[in-house]
Order: C-alpha cells, then structure tokens, then sequence
C-alpha cells in the first residue's frame, strides 16, 4: 500500500494544474494550510477556483496567490481583511460569490458527504436568493457576470431556498497533529473551515505540525478520520502570523 506521506509540500502540490479548483481551510490566517499555499506559489500554478472562508490578508496565506495574480475566481464569505481581494472585485479583475458563512460551511461539507445541494432559510427574500449578485464587474464599474435566482420551495410554512453543494480539485488544510494514516487532530478554533474543506476536496493534501503512527491518536480524538486524506506533509511547528495585533496603553505608575 502507497503511503500518504511525502517527503515536501512541494512533491504533495506537484499535480494541482492551472484551473484547478481548491477548497482550502482556515479563517484568516487561524488554521491555514499556509506551506501548502506557499509551495504552490512556488509551482507557477494559476488561474486557480478557490472556496475559502476568505482570501487571508495581504502578504499572506491566499493573499500569497492573490497579490501574484493566481485566482481567477473566489467563493468566500469575508473579504474585509485583505485590500487586494477588494480591489480585484471592485476593478473586474476577479470573480467573487459572496456566501452565507453557515451556508459556505454546509456547502463544503455537504460535498464531502455526497450530497448534491441542500435547502436552507439563509438569505431567502434577499440577493442570495433572488439573484442579482455582482459576481464580476467590468473595468467601468458596471456589474459583467451577475449571480442567478435560485429556486426557493416552502416547507411547513416557511421558505427556504436551495443551495448546491462544493466539491473541488484538491483540499488544503492545516491541522496539529495527524498520524500516517491521515486521521487528523486540530487546535481549538483552527477546526473552523479545515474539516469541511477536506471533505469536500477529491484529493485531501494536510499539513501537519506533529506527525505520530496509527494507534497513538486516541479514536476519540479524532476530528476527522483518514479516510478523508489522500496525502500528509509534516511541517513541524510554523511561526504564525498575527491577523491584528492590539495592544492596551500601559498605565503610568
């Protein structure tokens, strides 16, 4: 049986292509596959689909990809932190379907699971809905690509509109500790996006900080199991970055 290690970020990204699609975990820079991203800037690879909570921050994490001109197109939930994902969507460089949270998160997970859409009340009687989302604009400002209405059916009384699920290329995620296998453990908030994306990724790359052999993750500890994870990079422990550091004006004795 092949292994699920490799030797580098390098050799595990080496066959994600131009166009592929990724759906990639994290939530600014809490939890990102960050060695993953930077090999694949290393790679060339370009005119990337990502499915990401966000697009990181200038700099770093997608923010890498973006600020090199690698993404065609976003499907993200928070744009606020990284000024280049903004400028990008507002000058008609990049394509960008803005996503309920909860719906971005159920969509990934319910890719992974084999479910094709969903229905759910977010954003009924709203754009979400109804259509008419600027997914693109042109150099002039106007609104090029708009979202499309989605069908929205009522039950027991309520409505709610349907969403279809994400499946993507490759997953990106970064978790604390895995074992050869690919049963993976995360830390604290880290668990936002990255289970969901490597669900929903056809082939699952994980870094890990700590690299252990089956048996030594207790069962019932594992977030999520290795079926889910085709391929592992031990990375050890990464300094990482701060998103907004702040800090209180010290009183004077």
């Amino acid at each position: 049986m092949a292994t699920k290690v490799f030797r580098s970020a390098t050799e595990a990204v080496a066959d994600v292509t131009d166009g592929s699609s990724l759906a990639v975990g994290g939530f600014g820079l809490c939890g990102i596959p960050d060695i993953l991203i930077r090999a694949l800037a290393e790679s060339g690879v370009t005119d990337l689909e990502v499915f990401s909570n966000n697009c990181g921050v200038d700099g770093h994490g997608l923010g890498i990809l973006l600020g090199d001109r690698r993404i065609r197109r976003v499907t993200a939930s928070y744009v606020g932190e990284n000024k280049e994902f903004a400028r990008q969507y507002l000058s008609g460089e990049l394509e960008v379907e803005l996503t309920p949270q909860g719906t971005l998160a159920e969509k990934l997970r319910a890719g992974g699971a084999g479910i094709p859409a969903f229905f759910t009340p977010a954003g009924v009687g709203t754009p979400i809905a109804l259509g008419g989302l600027p997914w693109r604009y042109d150099a002039g400002g106007a609104v090029a690509v708009a979202s499309p209405p989605k069908e929205v059916r009522e039950f027991r009384g309520k409505k709610y509109v349907l969403e279809e699920s994400i499946t993507a290329d490759f997953s990106l995620v970064h978790a604390l500790k895995g074992d050869t296998e690919g049963n993976l453990v995360f830390n604290k908030a880290a668990m936002n996006f990255n289970p969901l994306a490597a669900m929903a990724g056809r082939i699952c790359i994980a870094q890990v900080e700590e690299l252990v052999e089956p048996g030594e993750i207790d069962p019932g500890q594992v977030h999520l199991p290795g079926i889910f994870v085709d391929r592992i990079v031990h990375t050890g422990v990464q300094d990482k970055q701060i998103e907004k550091r702040t800090v209180s004006a010290g009183k004077e004795g």
